[in-house]
C-alpha cells in the first residue's frame, strides 16, 4: 500500500498576503490612487492611469505569480518580473513628480527618511501606518514617501526573484517533482512487494 503523500508533487501555494513584497505592493497602490486624484489633473493628463495601472500591475502580478507556484516556477519567476518592472516604472513616475515640481528627493540620511524606514521595519504595517505621509498636504512629502515605499517594494521584489531563482536551480520545476514523485512511488511499491515476498509462509 502506497501513501498519498508520496504522490504529491504540487507544493503549497499562494499565501500571497505573508509576502512582505505584496503588503507594500498594496500599500503603494492604496497610495497611490489617493495621490493621483489629489496631486494630478484629472483629465488630460495620461500619467494617472500609467501610474495607477503600474501599481495595480505590479500588485496583481505578485497575487498571480504566488499562485502560479503550483504548476510552474518559471512562470512564478516571470510575473514576479513584471511585477518588478512595473514598481520600477512607478518609481520613476514619482522621481518625475519631483523634479517636474523642482522638490527634493529626500537622501538616505534625511530624518523623514529614516522615519519611514522605522515604520517599514514595524511588523503588518499598513496603509493607516504611512495614511499622515501619503495624504500629507505637503506634496513633495506625499510623492517622497510613496517614492520611498516603492523603491522598498521594488528591493524586496529582487530579492524575491533571487530566492526564486536560487530554489528554481536546486529543485527544478513541476515537471522534476512529478519525475522525483513517480520514483518514490516505485521505490515504495517495490519495497513493499519485497516485504511481501519475504514475509510469505
Amino acid at each position: 500500500m502506497t501513501s498519498d503523500d508520496d504522490a504529491h508533487f504540487i507544493p503549497p501555494h499562494g499565501g500571497y498576503e505573508k509576502l512582505l513584497s505584496y503588503q507594500k505592493a498594496l500599500i503603494v497602490f492604496q497610495g497611490t490612487r489617493f495621490f493621483v486624484r489629489k496631486w494630478l489633473p484629472a483629465r488630460g493628463d495620461r500619467t494617472v492611469d500609467q501610474m495607477v495601472q503600474a501599481a495595480r500591475s505590479g500588485k496583481q502580478n505578485i497575487v498571480e505569480g504566488s499562485m502560479a507556484s503550483a504548476t510552474s516556477k518559471e512562470m512564478e519567476i516571470k510575473l514576479t518580473n513584471v511585477a518588478k518592472a512595473s514598481f520600477e516604472e512607478l518609481r520613476e513616475d514619482y522621481a518625475d513628480f519631483l523634479r517636474d515640481r523642482g522638490f527634493t528627493e529626500w537622501p538616505y540620511e534625511h530624518r523623514y527618511a529614516r522615519r519611514l524606514r522605522e515604520l517599514n521595519r514595524k511588523p503588518g504595517v499598513t496603509y493607516a501606518d504611512l495614511q499622515k505621509g501619503i495624504e500629507n498636504e505637503d506634496a513633495a512629502v506625499a510623492a517622497n514617501v510613496l517614492l520611498g515605499m516603492t523603491k522598498v517594494t521594488c528591493f524586496l521584489l529582487k530579492r524575491q526573484i533571487e530566492a526564486l531563482e536560487k530554489a528554481f536551480l536546486k529543485e527544478g520545476g513541476l515537471r522534476e517533482r512529478m519525475t522525483a514523485a513517480r520514483l518514490r512511488m516505485r521505490e515504495k511499491q517495490r519495497r513493499e512487494e519485497r516485504e511481501q515476498r519475504d514475509g510469505s509462509p
